[in-house]
């Protein structure tokens, strides 16, 4: 397709999504044409628009690009600078902020689903949401002693190449907007080492009386996955207000779930820069493990209490009341802030550094309100200095990052390099080769011993679903690792010892 063709091609496309409306056909057309630094069509007819799928999104900029890049209106060194360039393009397709949120506002008189709704498909009609870059990621389920935990490889996060990381590492090192988080961002055009955003709105809405911002996250780990993100630059903090504010979000919004990553480095998320949540329209496999150990909470007569059988160490609490719960929740995070069990490794501080802090995480369940509260510490040792309550090394072939929010409440956002390795891998014990010859592989040698000691009929009709299986377990485990307290009758026991304190 010529240009001028892609021009009416994504006008339509504007037109066919409600991003515009016929009105500003013609305006939109001159937009891109300039854009383009095209003086006009080069016939009537090239201005007319064609019947678009929204599904071809993809080939359309991917032409523009290319053309662009040909006309050198960018420099391309791949993905990012490719990113930065069509989300120009899609920025000039997209509402100012003030009619997005009259939209959105009307739509919420009328319910909070339907606004969710508009907006969720707003942001992939804009591009912020890349549909076509979303599918591309492995999901499966792997059923444990814990349920079915959800697995993913994330694929649609773009990998940066040579050429992005040498220009990124070159750029400007500027302040502004001060992180990805910022309210700042919307409509902020980008640079090689800031993603663009001319495409990206944002909702406001008060939590606690104070100013917070509703987006959307554009790697959607899950349905809805959604980011509440604060007015203002502040660091993230586990306290009362943050129960306030999670219970407020879901009064607001009951058919999402909202949680916090922790506060401090190790077990919590990738920002801990500014205050945020992350929630959505998923129910996660926390959200259906049972509680396998009531308890009472006294002077809070009108809340549930009670240990969950999870992986790791989760107290969950529930009332009507959403006051009472509040204050039940910032009773439980004191005591654990200074919970100090030297038997079970629990030391709340070491050299004036807290180690105690909480992953806390909101919903509804009919008039009730539900908050899992899990108990983590960061403290490190010479035999594991990446976190004790963190993935041991036997378990890094498979995860060694940080275990956030997401992770926590059982979905496992996994590194992309697995899709290759497991492929290669399965491959390499099919063939019977030596996985310790291999310098990609070998790291996975001692797990393929074992997967193929358990599984004496592994075969290529049944291999990659054995691998996807275990690397499910390994999952398990690795929360099993984060957990503060064992699923040991010594680790049930030191458990009960804290539990026994509130």
């Amino acid at each position: 397709m010529t240009i001028y063709e892609n021009i009416g091609r994504l006008t339509s496309y504007a037109l066919t999504c409600g991003l515009i409306k016929k009105e500003d056909v013609i305006y939109t057309e001159n937009r891109l044409l300039e854009l383009f630094k095209l003086d006009g069509f080069e016939t009537p007819e090239a201005a007319q628009l064609p019947s678009v799928k929204t599904e071809e999104l993809e080939t359309i900029l991917k032409e523009m690009l290319d053309y662009a890049a040909e006309k050198k209106l960018f420099e391309d060194l791949g993905t990012v600078s490719r990113d930065l360039f069509d989300t120009k393009i899609m920025g000039l397709l997209v509402p100012p902020p003030s009619s997005v949120i009259k939209e959105f506002q009307g739509l919420y008189k009328k319910s909070a689903e339907k606004a969710t709704d508009w907006f969720y498909k707003f942001s992939c009609d804009t591009d912020y949401i890349r549909r076509y870059r979303i599918i591309k990621d492995m999901k499966w389920q792997t059923s444990t002693e814990y349920g079915d935990l959800d697995i993913t490889i994330n694929l649609s996060k773009p990998e940066k190449d040579p050429k992005a990381i040498a220009a990124a590492r070159n750029a400007k090192q500027g302040g502004y907007p001060a992180c990805l988080l910022c309210k700042e961002n919307e409509g902020y055009a980008g640079r090689m080492n800031h993603a663009a955003r001319q495409n990206h709105r944002i909702m406001p809405i008060t939590l606690n009386g104070e100013s917070w911002f509703f987006q959307y996250s554009p790697y959607v780990y899950y349905n809805e996955h959604c980011i509440i993100l604060s007015g203002d630059h502040i660091p993230m903090k586990i306290d009362r207000n943050t129960f306030v504010r999670l219970l407020d979000f879901v009064t607001q919004f009951p058919h999402y779930t909202l949680g916090s990553n922790a506060d401090i480095p190790i077990v919590g998320g990738s920002i801990l820069t500014h205050n945020h949540f992350q929630g959505g329209r998923y129910t996660f496999p926390m959200a259906k493990a049972p509680v396998e150990t009531d308890f009472t909470l006294p002077g809070f007569k009108n809340v549930r209490a009670g240990i969950v059988k999870w992986p790791m160490s989760l107290i969950r609490i529930d009332s009507a009341d959403k006051g009472e719960l509040t204050n039940a929740a910032d009773h439980i995070l004191k005591k654990w802030r200074s919970y100090t069990d030297k038997e079970a490794f629990i030391l709340a501080e070491t050299n004036g550094e807290p180690h105690n802090t909480i992953t806390p995480i909101a919903r509804r369940k009919g008039d009730l309100y539900e908050l899992d509260l899990v108990l983590r510490n960061n403290i490190t040792t010479e035999e594991h200095p990446l976190g004790v309550y963190h993935p041991h090394a036997n378990l890094h072939h498979i995860k060694k990052e940080n275990i956030g929010l997401i992770e926590v409440m059982g979905l496992a956002v996994l590194p992309s390099r697995l899709k290759k390795e497991l492929s290669l891998l399965q491959e390499a014990m099919l063939a019977g080769r030596n996985l310790r010859e291999d310098e990609l592989l070998s790291k996975h040698a001692d797990w393929a011993q074992e997967i193929l000691k358990k599984h004496t009929d592994f075969n290529e009709k049944n291999a990659e679903a054995i691998l996807k299986e275990e690397t499910g377990l390994v999952f398990s485990h690795v929360l099993e690792d984060a957990g503060v307290y064992k699923r040991t009758e010594e680790g049930r026991k030191a458990f009960k010892s804290f539990v026994d304190t509130l």
